[in-house]
């Protein structure tokens, strides 16, 4: 039994990082893919956006679908896809074709994601101690792989298609190979437990009200996310003077405190409770964007991204661990609706820090995500729900169903 636990593990993980390195792929080479397509500026907007607005159709679709199929074969189909459409992004011929390929993808990442963090929540509870900040850290450890594959492909003007067509041979096959040895969790009420709108506890009222907290939590992490993957350049070259090779660092210093914080951060969820580590996370986040905000230069304003980045990445797996405690008998439901708002907050933070910097100051701009990161702090009771304190007196006996295992799908 501990075998398939650990197996089940060890392959969602590889999911999360094969993610991680097909995302980075697309997000960091997207001016080769709209010079390769003649896409304008005024038309760039509209593609970028159709990737989250479709991943969030993907998600609310997941919902519905995991009432009948379990979500190990919707992630185990929907990466392939996700994988193929990065390589039909790269190999098209026509703007038609693009617009094909990102929908696509779009479509299945929403599944994607949803599925991957179902399983994720599953299995934490399975194990009875946080491990959901590691599957995200491998996420993160994919996200640096394929921005530094994308960098070497830009480096050797190598066409999309070259860049992309390695990478998805040796994911596609390997992720499905791995596809074999997921678990699922229990079986659940599916979104039947959320439209009665029951929590833990005994606990009764409207499910909205209910998620709301931390629907909000996910929408501020994610405004905070793409404030430092859109701006952090920029700002550090027009607002603080740098060098164009400097704006670059903050980026991949971010994607990597990300890492480190999400690589330690499930001990501390094990020691001092989800609530403590949200909360610390938030403070960070929230005075990395401060000092940001009010640097006197370049060095100092890495400073503040770093800082952003190990506050940040706690945030969003926690808010899936903690949907899992708060509708244990309709995780699923309640982990697709709110990977929504994942990408909510991808749309409307970058034009936000955008029109609110071009309207007053990037200076001043910096100080929404800020606020808005520090309006965690009142959400996080949410995170407390008693099950899931794990740690040094808190820990519950490790539980022997694992569920169904997906070998036979």
């Amino acid at each position: 039994m501990t075998d398939v636990l650990r197996r089940g593990r060890a392959s969602l993980a590889f999911s999360f990082f094969a993610q991680g390195v097909a995302f980075a792929l697309l997000v960091t080479r997207i001016p080769a893919i709209q010079d390769r397509y003649g896409v304008s500026d005024a038309l760039l907007p509209a593609f970028l956006a159709a990737v989250p607005v479709l991943a969030g159709v993907g998600s609310v679709t997941t919902e519905q679908l995991v009432k009948r199929i379990p979500p190990s074969r919707l992630l185990r189909w929907s990466q392939p896809v996700v994988l193929l459409a990065l390589l039909g992004v790269g190999a098209g011929r026509g703007m038609a074709e693009l617009g094909v390929a990102l929908a696509v993808f779009g479509l299945a990442v929403g599944a994607l994601d949803a599925s991957m963090n179902m399983l994720g929540v599953s299995l934490q509870r399975t194990y009875g101690r946080s491990i959901m900040l590691s599957f995200h850290a491998v996420y993160s450890l994919g996200g640096i792989l394929g921005a530094s594959l994308a960098w070497a492909g830009a480096h050797w003007h190598l066409a999309l298609w070259v860049s992309y067509l390695p990478v998805v041979a040796v994911l596609l096959p390997a992720a499905l190979l791995g596809s074999r040895w997921y678990v699922d969790g229990g079986a659940e009420a599916g979104g039947a437990a959320l439209e009665d709108g029951k929590a833990s506890g005994g606990e009764t009222g409207l499910v909205f009200k209910v998620l709301l907290p931390l629907c909000l939590v996910m929408s501020f992490a994610y405004i905070g996310d793409s404030t430092v993957s859109n701006w952090s350049a920029k700002y550090l070259q027009d607002v603080l003077g740098s060098s164009e090779q400097l704006a670059t660092v903050p980026y991949n210093v971010y994607m990597v405190t990300t890492l480190l914080g999400r690589a330690i951060g499930d001990f501390g969820v094990r020691r001092f409770g989800a609530a403590a580590v949200v909360r610390l996370g938030a403070l960070v986040a929230a005075a990395g964007f401060a000092v940001v905000a009010v640097a006197p230069g370049a060095w100092v304003g890495m400073l503040g991204f770093t800082l952003v980045g190990l506050g940040l990445c706690v945030l969003v797996p926690q808010t899936f661990a903690a949907a899992g405690r708060l509708f244990p008998g309709a995780s699923d439901a309640a982990i697709a609706r709110l990977n929504i708002f994942n990408y909510v907050g991808f749309l409307v933070g970058s034009p936000l820090v955008g029109a609110l910097g071009d309207a007053w100051s990037y200076r001043g701009a910096m100080v929404v995500p800020m606020v808005l990161v520090l309006v965690t702090l009142a959400y996080a009771r949410s995170f407390a729900a008693q099950p899931d304190r794990y740690g040094d007196g808190h820990e519950r006996p490790r539980t022997a169903d694992v569920g169904r295992g997906s070998n036979g799908l």
